[in-house]
């Protein structure tokens, strides 16, 4: 009997005290930056091209801002966070210089460019369509 009011002790104890997994995830801010650093940050600075070229120079520094504390939902009910990459040339930040939203589920970021939003391949000179419902909020309901 008193090895059951033990266990029983023991299983409401360990119910009760909070999860220490949730301290290892980073914020949904740090995870955002995180990944539009890895997914386009990255990959752009890689590619950036050489001094002698007449393309636009690449800036001294990008820096990523999210743009919003909390997901937003599309028309298909995915969470995704807007996102915005500035830029500095030299002394002053061009802000927006990129805009877009990452999507939590899979990772997916889709940059703005128009009145649409690309996959962020297009970035990287890949041909890709553009992508319909993404970014957008769905309309609150009544």
């Amino acid at each position: 009997m008193n090895y059951l009011r033990l266990l029983s002790c023991c299983v409401f104890a360990l119910s009760s005290a909070p999860s220490l997994a949730s301290a290892d995830e980073p914020s949904l801010g740090e995870w955002v930056q995180h990944r539009v650093e890895a997914g386009i940050l990255q990959p752009l600075a890689a590619r950036e091209v050489s001094r002698f070229s007449r393309a636009r120079p690449p800036p001294h520094e990008r820096r990523v801002r999210v743009t919003q504390a909390t997901p937003s939902r599309d028309k298909q009910g995915r969470e995704f966070v807007a996102f915005a990459v500035d830029v500095r040339f030299g002394g002053n930040w061009q802000e927006n210089d990129i805009v877009g939203c990452a999507y939590r589920s899979n990772g997916a970021l889709f940059v703005k460019r128009g009145d649409g939003y690309f996959p962020a391949a297009f970035l990287l000179g890949k041909s890709v369509d553009r992508a319909p419902g993404v970014c957008e909020p769905a309309p609150a309901r009544s």
